[in-house]
């Protein structure tokens, strides 16, 4: 892995972001497109990032796209060293209980620990008290880790937020790759806003007409791991999610590149049934879309997930974990679909044809 790359990653899953105030990872990836004058950055009226290269290509466009929010906490009013909070995305209730947050301002990276006093699961609201100092409403916030249980051990990062602010760290190392590339000007980004809440930013890009219909998309998700998509066990190329499977052409031809020039890196094809997917929303409105994805550990910071679900385990909040091998290989995924999408692939009806004409077969009875 690159050092740009892991700087980026690291940097990326540290940031607090949550749906509708993604704010701190917006300034990083306007800043990050800042310093490369052959890229641009643009938002569309709902707040979603388009990533475009200056040079022009008569190829249809290819988006890479991931999402900038994370499950998380929002201050909704203020009475002393007490609060109302908001809790956006998915998780399960208990690990609600008695559990410890940190809060940011806006322009501060140092971290307001409180208490969660109360939780309601069916408003997802609920009470905070600030141990010390004093949060505003505004404030977002997260589960409290403790320092020595995040970073880099081996070939696992533990995070705060890995899904999807990898997926977003993945993207911009994939442009940063392509954009020096010949051939690959039809390559660009799409960060999306608001997924962990009814993935509101794509649907948004598929009603907005900003999407030509030539486009093909490739989401990128950090998805919750199974025994049959461990992590360490490569890039999954994800046939479909919880609701839908996805654009079949589009995966079929994914694996395609990926079984013919990804030799040197492993990479997985499953299903990854945990949670859905943009690809889903964007396949919805017409769009050929798919996705390839990272196992994750701990999903929305939920420890434990798999004994909770069977009522033999605690639930405690922990951080996120993704493997590093897996990211640089979806990183070199990327790049090699970008190069290689476009040429002939496999005729399945042709070889099935060619099967049949080659076969004999004995004359039904009677």
């Amino acid at each position: 892995m690159r050092r740009s790359d892991l700087s980026w990653l690291l940097a990326l899953t540290h940031l607090p972001s949550i749906s509708g105030h993604e704010d701190r990872v917006v300034s990083f990836v306007r800043d990050w497109v800042g310093r490369r004058n052959d890229l641009r950055v643009k938002a569309d009226l709902s707040g979603n990032l388009w990533v475009t290269q200056a040079r022009r290509s008569r190829r249809a466009p290819l988006y890479v796209t991931a999402h900038m929010d994370h499950p998380g906490v929002l201050v909704t009013a203020v009475a002393g060293r007490d609060a109302e909070v908001e809790f956006r995305g998915g998780v399960r209730s208990g690990y609600f209980e008695d559990a410890s947050l940190h809060f940011f301002a806006p322009d501060s990276d140092e971290p307001v620990g409180a208490r969660l006093t109360s939780y309601d699961p069916a408003t997802k609201s609920g009470t905070i008290h600030v141990r010390r100092g004093a949060v505003e409403e505004g404030w977002i916030g997260r589960w409290a880790f403790p320092s020595r249980s995040l970073g880099v051990k081996g070939d696992r990062l533990h995070a705060p937020g890995c899904d999807d602010l990898a997926g977003v760290a993945a993207a911009l190392s994939f442009l940063d790759r392509a954009r020096k590339k010949d051939g690959l000007g039809h390559v660009g980004v799409l960060l999306t806003r608001a997924e962990e809440v009814g993935l509101v930013g794509a649907i948004a890009a598929s009603r907005g007409g900003s999407i030509r219909d030539d486009a093909r998309l490739l989401c990128l998700e950090t998805s919750r791991s199974y025994a049959e998509s461990p992590i360490g066990g490569g890039p999954v190329v994800r046939v479909g999610d919880r609701l839908t499977v996805f654009d079949a052409e589009l995966t079929n031809r994914v694996s395609e590149v990926a079984t013919r020039h990804g030799k040197a890196f492993p990479w997985q094809r499953k299903l990854m049934p945990g949670g859905v997917c943009e690809a889903s929303v964007f396949a919805a409105y017409g769009y050929a879309s798919t996705c390839i994805c990272l196992p994750l550990g701990n999903y929305h910071n939920m420890g434990n997930l798999d004994e909770v679900e069977r009522g033999a385990g605690d639930a405690t909040p922990k951080p996120e974990v993704i493997s590093l091998s897996d990211h640089d290989g979806l990183i070199r995924l990327l790049l090699l679909v970008a190069e290689h999408l476009d040429e002939p692939g496999v005729d399945v009806r042709s070889r099935l044809e060619d099967r049949f004409d080659g076969a004999v077969l004995e004359r039904p009875a009677g």
